[in-house]
């Protein structure tokens, strides 16, 4: 079952027997003898799975990986420094000059700005499409398409992708299809399992669930994630043995952690649904989200991220975050403790204004990550928020 592979996959004791899964803090290994060293250099299948040096075999690295593949159904996994390097790692090792990618319009701003930005000056082709209009998807495709890339739930918005759509639509091109699955995790969605061929993990999320480390990785096939291996031991921007290790420990209560989240969040969603001055709720566990219906077929819940709007923009976004007392203002989620966040000057800040209205940011959006406590008290300092208005 996914709760024991999650507290249980991955381990591999040493000599000493140890229980809790250690921490190989050391930057390289000893060789038997120079034959040894020269098969681990070469890539001999006899040394295969030996560790070299650190910045691309660790051990502890390595059982997080493998648990993560686990968890998400995946062949093999590889860890990466943060969510953007495991971005970053993919695009580098399947793009080339010429190339094309299709990207949800309504991603993280630092994943905008890193196609629109940075890749754009390398000739690589972008085109932005509603994550939720598969024609927009289809119609998009050209002959040098190589991936099709989405976060579903999006940020922050919780809209939809139909994965076995995207999936069908890069099949038929020759692409792959990218899924972040930050927001959901394995523990409420297998984006493998419905076609995608890449998943995505900004591991400072959810997958800590503290907020301690930061961390990324990419699961896929044993081929594929090879080809990213590649790239992380060429170019360095690979996990570190003790924040692998803090991630380990996040796995083990994954399950009942997301599970906790999502119910805070829907309650909280449908108590603001009933608030007279909040014009919107962006969440895919209600029933009158236009997501909702795809996000039951491939979700087995709806995750701890909503966001709201409020007449009035910016001045009476502001005012609310700054009457709570509780929330943490801080762009970070997938915490215990729950927070908040003006996406239009933080998150998606460099954004132009027009980049923002095609995302569906508007300037009276608040992001709220709910948070493991009781949902009265996050509801009392919300209350707290309205009262400023």
């Amino acid at each position: 079952m996914p709760e024991t592979k999650a507290i249980r996959a991955g381990i591999s004791r040493s000599s000493e027997g140890e229980h809790s899964e250690p921490i190989f803090t050391t930057s390289s290994y000893i060789f038997d003898s120079a034959e040894d060293a020269a098969a681990r250099f070469s890539g001999d299948s006899e040394a295969k799975g030996s560790n070299v040096y650190s910045r691309y075999t660790n051990p502890t690295v390595r059982s997080f990986s493998q648990r993560l593949a686990t968890l998400e159904g995946g062949e093999a996994c590889e860890a990466t420094a943060s969510g953007m390097a495991a971005i970053l790692s993919v695009c580098m090792t399947f793009l080339r000059t010429g190339d094309h990618i299709i990207c949800s319009r309504d991603v993280f701003g630092s994943t905008l700005g890193l196609f629109d930005k940075y890749f754009s000056k390398f000739g690589i082709d972008i085109s932005f499409v509603p994550l939720n209009n598969v024609a927009a998807w289809r119609n998009a495709i050209k002959p040098t398409t190589r991936l099709l890339y989405c976060e579903t739930p999006s940020n922050p918005l919780g809209e939809i992708a139909d994965i076995v759509s995207l999936s069908g639509i890069a099949r038929q091109a020759g692409a792959r299809l990218v899924v972040d699955n930050c927001f959901c995790t394995p523990v409420l969605q297998q984006p493998l399992k419905h076609g995608a061929d890449i998943i995505i993990h900004s591991a400072t999320k959810y997958l800590d669930g503290q907020g301690r480390v930061m961390g990324g990785a990419v699961v896929g096939s044993t081929a594929d994630m090879a080809e990213v291996n590649g790239f992380l031991r060429t170019c360095g921007p690979t996990m570190s043995p003790f924040n692998a290790w803090v991630f380990l420990k996040g796995l083990e209560t994954l399950s009942l952690r997301m599970h906790a989240h999502s119910n805070n969040a829907q309650a909280l969603a449908e108590w603001l649904q009933a608030q007279s001055t909040v014009n919107k709720v962006h969440y895919c566990g209600l029933p009158d989200h236009p997501g909702h219906d795809i996000a039951c077929r491939q979700q087995s819940g709806f995750g701890g991220v909503l966001s709201f709007e409020l007449a009035g923009g910016q001045a009476q976004a502001w005012r609310f975050i700054n009457a709570t007392q509780m929330l943490s203002l801080t762009a970070n989620l997938g915490d215990a403790k729950s927070t908040i966040v003006h996406p239009a000057t933080t998150t998606h800040a460099r954004l132009n204004g027009e980049q923002r209205h095609a995302a569906g940011i508007s300037d009276g959006l608040i992001r709220i990550a709910v948070g493991l406590e009781h949902i009265s008290d996050i509801q009392h300092d919300c209350e707290r928020g309205f009262s400023a208005l």
